[in-house]
């Protein structure tokens, strides 16, 4: 075999958990080959985060101008262009895009276009070439999943092809109330339509704590988008003019269109693992705490493995990788301490253990919790909005998670990583000094009031 096609590292898969791989790899003078189908920064970049978040901000500037009146500023939204919209958000993706590829070359990563297939525990096959490696990392990532039975075309759709449009829907459902599907329902109806959420579960974002998934649902009914929990869906037929969905419970309705969001899927099939020999489970690729599969030299990272799915999962999954072949005996990252955020309006921010996760793992006499409303933050009244910051702490121990809802809580989120990964107890945040007047101060307030000091809050 060619020497050219030796190379330390192979990895399939060049999304936010490969290309992070292969980056901190060259980085380390590891020679890498890359393994991209589409273009390199995958799912988040092209058909995920990146353009999701371009459409959020649009429908964020929307709903200043319509509100604007309440400040003194008098304005209106005259219309909404969704080509010039979808033109902003592509800009976005290009300027990413270009600027990653080009840390890829600067890298002398080799980027290798085409379909890869694992074809030896150390090799994978790219149109009709080898590529070998004395260490393989599997990086694949995940599709938009649908129900047994739904299928997907036309009108009924998922992500993909709603990030593709080039209408805005007067009316939608949307069948999942999990972060995509929440996100897309604020984003629609910033942009007028009406919208209905459909979610098998008692809650929307089911997944936060129950105390922030009651204020989601009250702030969403606030804003006029109409949501069903608790509820099975039946079924769907689409017509040319539109769509028409039942649930178990026989109710019914109507829209232009029904996006389906209800998750994704590890994107393993047919790409040769299990042939390999690598332990799967429904899909997912099984690893130890270092990434490691059963198979010696391979590697997995992101979406694929099972946990959250989330781009900088992948993304620091991705660098760990890469030391970890490099012999640099990274620590093991700690799945409980990965921040999560649903960029709707309101935004959630959390990071750690809700109040019942707390309870199973201490026991219900083990854990407090105290919740620190925004209404007593002076940058939130600014801002206009609402919401509060909920700590969670281990009984006379440090506080094992943090959870907010609010405008812009997202930018939040990191202090609230490093107080849980670090086990921080009341006292070591409620001697920080926050800066004021920011939205920040929030936290710091909430760990005065945890401390027995509270300021701005009764006591």
């Amino acid at each position: 075999m060619a020497e050219e096609n030796v190379f330390d590292i192979v990895v399939l898969g060049g999304g936010s958990g490969g290309y992070a791989t292969a980056l901190r790899a060259a980085e380390l003078g590891m020679s890498v080959a890359l393994v991209e189908a589409d273009k390199v920064g995958g799912t988040c970049l092209h058909r995920g985060c990146i353009p999701t978040k371009a459409l959020l901000h649009a429908a964020e500037l929307a709903d200043d101008a319509r509100h604007g009146a309440a400040v003194g500023v008098h304005t209106t939204v005259d219309r909404i262009d969704i080509g010039e919209v979808n033109q902003y958000k592509a800009g976005v993706i290009d300027r990413l895009y270009k600027g990653l590829a080009g840390l890829v070359a600067a890298r002398k990563v080799e980027l290798v276009n085409g379909w890869g297939r694992l074809v030896a525990p150390d090799t994978v096959m790219v149109a009709g070439r080898q590529l070998v490696g004395r260490s393989v990392v599997l990086a694949t990532g995940s599709y938009a999943r649908s129900l047994p039975g739904l299928d997907i075309g036309g009108r009924v759709m998922t992500s993909d092809q709603a990030l593709t449009l080039d209408w805005i829907p007067k009316s939608a459902v949307v069948l999942g109330g999990g972060v995509i599907g929440c996100e897309f329902a604020s984003v629609w109806k910033s942009f007028g339509a009406d919208v209905t959420i459909i979610e098998a579960l008692p809650h929307l974002v089911p997944n936060e704590d129950e105390a922030i998934c009651k204020a989601f649902e009250r702030a969403f009914r606030k804003r006029g988008i109409a949501f069903s929990t608790g509820v099975r869906f039946a079924g769907v037929e689409q017509s040319d003019s539109g769509v028409h969905v039942w649930l178990e419970d026989s109710r019914a309705f109507d829209a232009d269109l029904l996006l389906v969001a209800v998750g994704r899927g590890p994107a393993t099939g047919d790409l040769g693992y299990e042939e390999q020999g690598v332990a799967m489970d429904r899909g997912f690729v099984l690893t130890d705490e270092r990434l490691r599969t059963n198979v010696d030299g391979v590697y997995a990272v992101g979406d694929i493995v099972p946990g959250l799915q989330l781009a900088h999962r992948g993304f620091a999954q991705g660098i760990f990788v890469a030391e970890q072949i490099a012999g640099l005996e990274p620590a093991p990252i700690v799945e409980a301490t990965i921040p999560r955020v649903t960029y709707s309006t309101p935004e959630v921010a959390s990071v750690g253990l809700t109040e019942a996760g707390a309870k199973e793992v201490f026991g219900d006499d083990n854990v407090t919790t105290l919740e620190y409303n925004l209404g007593g933050n002076g940058k939130s009244q600014i801002l206009g909005t609402q919401g509060f910051v909920k700590l969670v702490r281990r009984a006379d121990g440090p506080v094992v998670g943090v959870h907010m809802i609010g405008a812009r809580v997202g930018e939040l989120v990191g202090e609230a990583q490093l107080i849980v990964a670090w086990e921080a107890y009341p006292d070591d945040v409620a001697s920080l000094v926050h800066a004021h007047p920011t939205q920040n101060e929030a936290v710091g307030e909430a760990f005065l009031a945890l401390a027995g000091k509270p300021l701005h809050a009764h006591a």
